[in-house]
């Protein structure tokens, strides 16, 4: 089995629209009437969650009309926060045909289906043509990802120069055994976890000139805390990250929180433009 097809198989689960609607009915949402916001606790898969990415936003230079690509776009909530919020245009793509599908309907759902669209593929070799993105971001992808300096190319290649290119990764701080599982994996087998050197080194190779770089381990710290601290008073909630992860999601958390502590692992923040 290829690394890329490892990947998509950690993320499948397999009925994961039925789960997300019948969880959003238990809410006392109706399916049939969704907005953005009413996913935000399960489609934002990453540290921080929809914080982390308003956060993101007031250094992305976002405005409406621009065209914004979103490498790994999971289940489509960055990307529709993006449009529903500031107006943008989001081509997401993404390898595991199940979240390209589920991203699709939701999007649809949300009535956000004329701004945002979602293409199932690698993005190591995108469907795209050179120059097609005025903005691109990547949340939580590149732990997935060996080559690094490969995605940073094919990045560079469909971003217009001045482009602006954000990174938000989970990074190696220093050195330490990593605890599976992680929400990105379940062994080291598909973890490729770099450190924030890795990255300004292969960003640069491949044509971008970094504009800033930010460490967001204290956010995260307290953010994973939170939420630890609300599944150990009530459980999971109704609607959450578990019906991406599964029933190993507590220790997912329990390990990420550790390991940050530890300073073992970060979140990150890059900015990067295409030069």
């Amino acid at each position: 089995m290829s690394t890329e097809a490892a990947v998509a198989g950690h993320y499948g689960r397999g009925r994961l629209e039925e789960s997300i609607l019948a969880a959003v009915a238990r809410e006392g949402k109706d399916p049939e009437k969704l907005t953005a916001g009413d996913l935000a606790s399960v489609d934002e898969f990453h540290v921080g969650g929809i914080e982390a990415t308003q956060e993101l936003a007031k250094h992305m230079e976002l405005r409406a009309g621009l065209r914004v690509l979103d490498v790994g776009s999971g289940i489509g909530g960055p990307a529709r926060y993006f449009a529903a919020e500031h107006g943008c245009r989001v081509t997401g793509i993404d390898l595991t045909e199940e979240f390209v599908r589920v991203a699709r309907s939701l999007t649809m759902r949300t009535k956000l289906d004329g701004l945002v669209e979602f293409r199932q593929g690698s993005a190591l070799e995108m469907p795209f043509e050179g120059e097609s993105f005025d903005r691109a971001y990547m949340i939580h992808v590149g732990m997935n990802i060996a080559d690094k300096a490969g995605i940073f190319r094919e990045v560079r290649r469909v971003l217009k120069a001045g482009g602006l290119f954000t990174v938000f990764d989970i990074m190696r701080a220093k050195d330490g055994e990593i605890q599976y599982p992680v929400p990105w994996a379940l062994s080291e087998e598909t973890s490729f976890v770099g450190t924030a050197r890795d990255y300004r080194d292969a960003l640069q190779k491949a044509g971008f000139q970094i504009a800033q770089e930010r460490g967001r381990a204290p956010f995260g710290i307290a953010f994973t805390e939170r939420v630890i601290a609300r599944m150990t008073q009530g459980g999971p909630p109704a609607l959450g990250l578990h019906l991406l992860m599964g029933e190993k999601t507590p220790m997912m958390i329990r390990n990420i929180l550790a390991m940050m502590k530890e300073g073992v692992l970060e979140p990150v923040e890059i900015y990067a433009r295409a030069v």
